[in-house]
């Protein structure tokens, strides 16, 4: 059953090396995601699950092993899913982004990955969450996703007057473990906003009901007009 969870955003510029003279800028976020970590170690989880927005290449599962990579955004960074012999499995860059976090919080308890498309209907993603929840004993997820890309004029996908209170309800139910909130989050208001969070989000609802886990909220802002919401339920 799910004993633990941690939600990240996963732009590629938490890491510094993508972020070059602008990292600074996200050591707060950097700091909650750490901290968020720290509450996953704490369970002792004998599974932990990363789940993250994936392009079609890179749906599905991704095992122990896999390798990602950074190069796209002109940075010779590679990074490995957990320990052990690297795998042929490329990662897609959310979960690149959670790898090379757990590589910082020096993770070494088994770890996986699954890519899950933006399109994915909510209740396949609750489907999905339920059986992620019953791989092992006691089974953490690391969820990986963006709020709204559309809080200012130059955000990704402009200024959109909705994405505020979006992101603010995404906020509330991250920080209250509130299972039905997430499964009540609107798929085509997520998609028109740009959220690549939602499907995430709703595989950790679906997987953390009845699991009467509580949360709380560790990080809220938009720095570039993109909403990050860093979170830890246990």
């Amino acid at each position: 059953m799910l004993v633990a969870a941690a939600v990240c955003p996963c732009p590629p510029l938490l890491v510094p090396a993508v972020a070059a003279g602008a990292a600074h800028e996200l050591d707060a976020v950097r700091a909650a995601c750490a901290d968020a970590l720290g509450v996953l170690a704490a369970a002792r989880p004998d599974r932990l699950i990363v789940v993250g927005p994936a392009e079609q290449s890179g749906r599905g599962p991704h095992p122990q092993g896999s390798t990602g990579t950074f190069e796209g955004f002109g940075v010779d960074v590679a990074v490995q899913l957990g320990s052990g012999a690297a795998g042929d499995g490329r990662l897609p860059v959310s979960l690149s982004v959670a790898a090379w976090l757990l590589e910082q919080a020096r993770w070494a308890g088994p770890v996986e990955g699954l890519g899950v498309g933006e399109p994915l209907a909510p209740e396949r993603c609750f489907e999905v969450g339920a059986e992620l929840a019953v791989q092992a004993e006691r089974v953490s997820l690391l969820v990986m996703g963006d709020g709204s890309a559309c809080r200012t004029l130059k955000a990704p996908g402009y200024l959109d007057e909705r994405a505020e209170p979006f992101d603010a309800a995404v906020a509330r139910a991250l920080g209250a473990a509130d299972v039905q909130a997430l499964k009540d989050l609107d798929a085509e208001l997520a998609y028109e906003l740009k959220a690549a969070g939602r499907a995430p989000w709703q595989v950790l609802a679906g997987a953390a009901e009845g699991a009467g886990l509580s949360g709380t909220l560790l990080h809220d802002e938009a720095p570039y007009g993109v909403g990050y919401l860093v979170a830890a339920w246990s």
